[in-house]
């Protein structure tokens, strides 16, 4: 792959985006540091911008090392907060002159950058936002577009477009505010939704239709214990995905996109396994628990391995996704497949299985920070 920008004799300058207002904040820390840490310097420098939870865009320090879990915290942009150092996007003030932006260009956000590498998960960022604020600047940026982050973000629409194209899901319900809690008096949205949740049975598993790293999910196991995750979930997301437990083991496929517009490559599936005792990979499991990992490549049949890899593929390719993927799926003990979602930003922090399943694969995550950058810059300007 050659660089289309054209930047002289000087390196590469790429703004590594992490933090942001959405409840993964602390996990974008994470990554945002490890990426920090790879990264290549002889090739690219290197500017880090973090977003804290209320929104502010902050030049930060480029210190990895206050971006890890120290004592059992987890790390925010105040982190590695400069004094007094601020990124103000498109700042206004009444009275004041409106101040145009050249091309190619945000205004008072990143200054003069060749690349985002937007390391940035769940609502606020991996959902379109940062993707169409940086389509209308005209900036290079890592990863899938608005309408694959959008679409994958959103659960209830994933699915959608998985079982359109003929890629196997497993039962679910979107429960949406005015369908929920049933009145005395039903609607015919509450009537519809009670008799789809009846349909899956018990237990099930209750999570934000738009969230990620777990958050808010939770499993019930009777009528009281749903209410109870359905408000939960409501905490991170007004809209709720109800899926029914399947019973399979949790297996994952790193994906990324093909060069020079080949298929998308796929990594050695990993098998999750939990040796915690946790009823499902919950935050606590993804994070903080050192008992649970990962097996790579999963014990699979071979060809079951080469249909999950070909399946993840073209998940990737249903979200018109770009870049990098991760594809979470259901593999039954009699062989069936099932894909649970696609992450278009996956984790890559220390503890991640993203770049573990590529290592794994043969490719080190230095090298795929590389290959990452590369992808974007070479990607034609104008409508995906």
């Amino acid at each position: 792959m050659q660089d289309e920008r054209n930047t002289g004799d000087r390196k590469i300058r790429v703004a590594v985006v992490f933090g942001g207002r959405g409840p993964e904040h602390a996990i974008s820390c994470l990554g945002g540091g490890n990426v920090l840490r790879v990264i290549d310097r002889e090739k690219y420098e290197v500017i880090p911008i973090g977003i804290s939870t209320e929104g502010t865009w902050l030049q930060v320090a480029d210190d990895p090392s206050r971006l890890a879990i120290t004592g059992g915290e987890l790390p925010t942009v105040d982190s590695v907060a400069k004094p007094d150092a601020q990124v103000v996007p498109w700042a206004f003030q009444p009275g004041s002159a409106v101040v145009a932006s050249s091309p190619g260009h945000i205004p008072h956000v990143l200054g003069d950058v060749d690349l985002v590498l937007p390391v940035l998960h769940g609502p606020y960022g991996e959902d379109g936002t940062i993707q169409g604020l940086l389509e209308m600047a005209g900036v290079p940026y890592v990863g899938a577009g608005v309408l694959a982050s959008a679409v994958s973000m959103d659960k209830e629409y994933m699915k959608l477009i998985f079982a359109a194209r003929g890629l196997p899901v497993g039962p679910h319900a979107v429960v949406r505010e005015q369908d929920w809690p049933p009145a005395a008096e039903s609607t015919a949205g509450q009537r519809r939704l009670a008799a789809e949740l009846d349909a899956l049975g018990w237990p099930l598993f209750v999570k934000p239709a738009r969230g990620g790293s777990s958050l808010g999910t939770s499993k019930a196991r009777d009528p009281g214990e749903l209410a109870e995750a359905i408000e939960l979930a409501r905490r991170y997301d007004p809209k709720v995905l109800v899926e029914a437990a399947i019973d399979g083991r949790e297996v994952e496929v790193a994906v990324l996109q093909g060069i020079d517009g080949a298929p998308p490559d796929t990594s050695l599936p990993g098998e999750l396994r939990l040796d915690g005792g946790e009823d499902f990979y919950d935050f606590e499991a993804k994070y903080l628990d050192q008992a649970s990992g990962m097996l790579i490549p999963a014990p699979i049949p071979a060809a079951d391995t080469a249909a999950i890899r070909a399946m993840a593929a073209d998940a990737f390719t249903a979200v018109s996704a770009e870049g990098l993927a991760r594809v979470d799926f259901f593999y039954a003990a009699d062989g069936q497949i099932l894909i649970n979602e696609i992450n278009t930003f996956p984790g890559m922090s220390p503890t991640s299985y993203f770049q573990k399943m590529w290592e794994a694969t043969g490719l080190p995550f230095p090298e795929l920070i590389d290959r990452l950058l590369q992808t974007a810059l070479v990607r034609p300007r104008g409508l995906r």
